[in-house]
Order: structure tokens, then sequence, then C-alpha cells
């Protein structure tokens, strides 16, 4: 009676084990559409066998709980790749943002740059067409008409890159405090996991932790490293401890000349997190390189023009006789002179066209012929290059560098996705697998069921002394 008394138990574990594997089975079926949900299969334990006379007799199986199917390494790597991504991705759209204010638009109202580059060639032709009639007033009046286009462009696109820099400030503070959250999230799931699972996988604790590393990744660059208990240590990559078990540092901004700039604690972050990833370190590089790259090219470029051309008309007389006047706004230091650049010149008979000492109606253009040809008249301030050649150079560099973060930005997306769906064909629910294991357990059930009615008919024939009896 013993052994038969055994048997119903090792039956009736079978039966317990296969429902409790079922109900995983249901769960995932349920889940299958939720965001985030990792697969779960059952976790079958062989019981401890029973030694009789020197022989050892199976005991059954038990199910232990629900084991999900991640892949913590994919996981890391995908993490990793979004968070490149989401950088490049940022810096892209502000780059494509920059690079509008010095498209050409036909549409475009005074308040919007235009075709600098046409402009800048504009300008020195005008002084081109004064030489064939240096005392032509409509002539001189396109000097100064020209004068005042180029200067508005430029002094508008300066400032269109300073809003846009601000905007980027602004965008980048915000996602300070997304960052925060999440980081006090996970830490606050750390302490549940740790609690709960120490040693083993945590189901949806996990996946939900898992789903706000994989939002952190996407916000600014990180590192991982698992800890004992289950938990995690998040660090941004140059090393700032973001989340210790169940503590979450938050990151602080502060103003340092005017710029925010991020604290972890007490340590500036600022240039770290730039290089970092994710969507902050996309802002940052923009705002605190690119932009600034361009704001330092058209400084140069204003300064340039401006200094060379009032230093030429100084050479000359003009159409009065007097010494030449300034055309533009004399800048007093490079940077700035963008945006502060300006025509302060309104009569057209202050253009000296005449060498300096020669007759206001002699008709003299010497001094003129000298203001064109600063046109290809090389500028040491310009890197060795004209005024042409180095806003073409200029806007050269800015297409090359948008081309080269599309490149990466492409390749980063391709790995994310061949990465994502490595990881979704083990971690995601297939429903053909789970009708399968459905039908594989439900078999699996309806033996051991079975095995119970072989085992009710032996019990009553024991108790009927061997005569066949029906079991009803």
């Amino acid at each position: 009676m013993g052994t038969i008394n055994s048997a119903f138990n090792i039956i009736s574990g079978a039966l317990d084990a296969d429902q409790a594997a079922l109900g995983v089975i249901a769960n995932n079926v349920a889940n299958a559409n939720t965001t985030g949900y990792t697969e779960e299969q059952p976790i079958f334990q062989q019981s401890s066998p029973v030694t009789i006379n020197g022989s050892s007799f199976g005991d059954g199986v038990t199910e232990t709980g629900a084991e999900s199917l991640r892949d913590r390494v994919l996981e890391g790597r995908i993490d990793q790749q979004q968070q490149l991504e989401s950088s490049s991705s940022t810096r892209l759209t502000a780059l494509n943002t920059m690079q509008s204010l010095f498209t050409p638009d036909s549409g475009s109202s005074s308040s919007e740059a235009g075709d600098i580059g046409n402009d800048i060639t504009n300008f020195y032709d005008s002084f081109s067409s004064l030489e064939s009639n240096a005392t032509s007033n409509s002539l001189r009046q396109e000097v100064i008409s020209s004068a005042q286009t180029l200067t508005a462009d430029i002094s508008n696109a300066s400032n269109g890159l300073g809003q846009q820099q601000q905007a980027l400030d602004q965008e980048a503070t915000s996602v300070v405090g997304q960052i925060n959250s999440l980081s006090s999230s996970i830490a606050q799931l750390n302490q549940q996991i740790m609690s709960t699972s120490p040693d083993a996988d945590a189901g949806t604790l996990e996946d939900q932790r898992q789903s706000d590393l994989s939002q952190l990744s996407q916000l600014i660059g990180i590192n991982q490293i698992t800890t004992e208990n289950n938990g995690l240590t998040i660090t941004t990559t140059s090393g700032q401890v973001l989340v210790s078990q169940n503590m979450s540092n938050q990151i602080t901004t502060g103003k340092v000349n005017g710029v925010t700039h991020f604290f972890v604690g007490t340590t500036d972050a600022t240039s770290n997190m730039a290089s970092g990833g994710g969507e902050l370190g996309g802002y940052l590089t923009a705002r605190d390189q690119d932009i600034p790259s361009a704001l330092s090219s058209l400084d140069n470029l204003a300064y340039t023009v401006a200094t060379t051309v009032n230093a030429q008309q100084s050479a000359g007389t003009d159409y009065d006789g007097n010494t030449g006047a300034n055309i533009f706004a004399e800048p007093t230091q490079v940077a700035g002179s963008a945006q502060s650049m300006s025509v302060v010149m309104t009569d057209p008979n202050g253009i000296a066209a005449a060498a300096a000492g020669a007759g206001a109606s002699s008709g003299d253009n010497s001094n003129v012929v000298a203001l064109s040809a600063l046109q290809t008249t090389v500028q040491a301030q310009l890197n060795g290059l004209d005024p042409n050649s180095y806003y073409s150079d200029f806007a050269t560099q800015l297409g090359s560098t948008i081309s080269e973060v599309q490149t990466e930005n492409t390749a980063q997306s391709a790995s994310v996705t061949q990465l994502t769906t490595q990881r979704n064909s083990l971690s995601e629910v297939n429903l053909n697998n789970e009708a399968s294991s459905l039908t594989n357990m439900e078999r699996t059930y309806q033996a051991a069921s079975q095995f119970f009615t072989i085992l009710d008919a032996i019990m009553a024939s024991a108790l009927n002394l061997g005569e066949q009896t029906a079991v009803s």
C-alpha cells in the first residue's frame, strides 16, 4: 500500500506541476501584446529519489516557478546602441536646422537668412560695376544696398544660431527631469528585485526595470554593472553614479557663464555627457560644439569683410573730396562681429572710389578697383582664403558633417533593429510556440489523469482481494 500511496503522490505532484505550467503558458498568451513583457517558461525540478534496499526510485517532479527568457548581455548591447543612435539622431536634427539658416529661400522674410554666398558676390561685384563709372550715383547706391543685404543676412544667421542654441539649452534641461525620474524608478525596482528574487529572475519586475533602462539609455549614455542580490549600479559613461542599489543620485543644473551645466553631486559632468550619448549628448554636442563653430566662422567672415573694406575706404577719396569713411560699423573684436554687423554709411557720395588726393569730379576709380579686388584677396583671418572661398568652405564643411552624422545614424539604427530582432526571437511571445506548448502540457496532464484511473483500479482490486471490480 505504501508503494501505491507513493504512486498517488507522484501523479498528484505531476498534475500540480502541469497545472502550474499551463498557468505560465496562459500568462504568456495573455501578455502577448504587452509592451516590454518577456516570455516565461516553467521550471521543473526533479524530486530527490527514494532509495529502497540499495535501489533508487524516482519521486516525481515539481514546478518551482517561471523563468523569463532573457539575455542580459544582449539587452545591454541594445541599450548601448540605442544611446548612440539617439545621440546622433538628436544631433542630426539640430544640424539640419542649422543648415536651413544658410539655405536660400525665395519666400523668406527679412527676418530670415538668405544666400550669404550670393550676397558676398553681389557686394564685391557692385564695386566692379562702379569701376566703369565712378561718379554714378545709382551704382554708388547699389554698393550700399548690397552691403545692407549682406549684413542683414549674416546678422540674421547669427541671431538664428543664437536662438537655436537657447532652444537646445532648454531641451537639454527638460531631459534631465526624465532622467532623474527613471533613475528613481530603477532604484525602487532594484530594492524590490533584491528583496524578492536575489538569486533568480524576477519576472515582470525585471521587465519593468529593463523598460526603464531602455528609456534611460535613449536619454543619456550609461554603463550597467550587475551587483549582488540581482541588483544594478548605473553610471554615466564617464563614471558618475546615477543608481546604486536602492539609491539614486539626481542630476542638477546650474548656470556657468550664462550656459546651463549639468552636475552629479558636485561634479560638473557637462562635457563628458556631451560625448556620452543619448538625447542629452546630442543636444549638448550641437549646443556646445556645432553651433559655436558655425558662429565662429560667421564672426571671422563678418570681422574680415568689415575691417578690410573700411581700411581700403580710408585709403581713398569720396565723391565730395573727403577721406573715405567706414561703410560698415567697425567691429572691436572678432567674437560677436556677425550679430552686430551693420552698414553705417547712408550717403552714396561717401564711397571712396578715387585714390587719395584725386579730384572728386575727375572720375578716378583707383580705389574702387582696390575695393573690388578684396573679393579675391586671401586673408589670414579666413584661414588663407578669400571671402567667397571661406564661406563656400564653411557651407561645404557643414554639409559634410551632416552627411557623416547621417551615415552614423543609419548604421546605428540598423544595429538597433538587428539586435532588437535577435532579442525578440528569444524573448517575445510567439503564439504558435505557445499553442504547441499548451498542447504538450494538456497531453501530459491528460496522461497523468489517466494514470490516476489506473491506480484507482489497482486500489479497488487490492481492497477486493484481487477480484476484478469496476471503478466508477
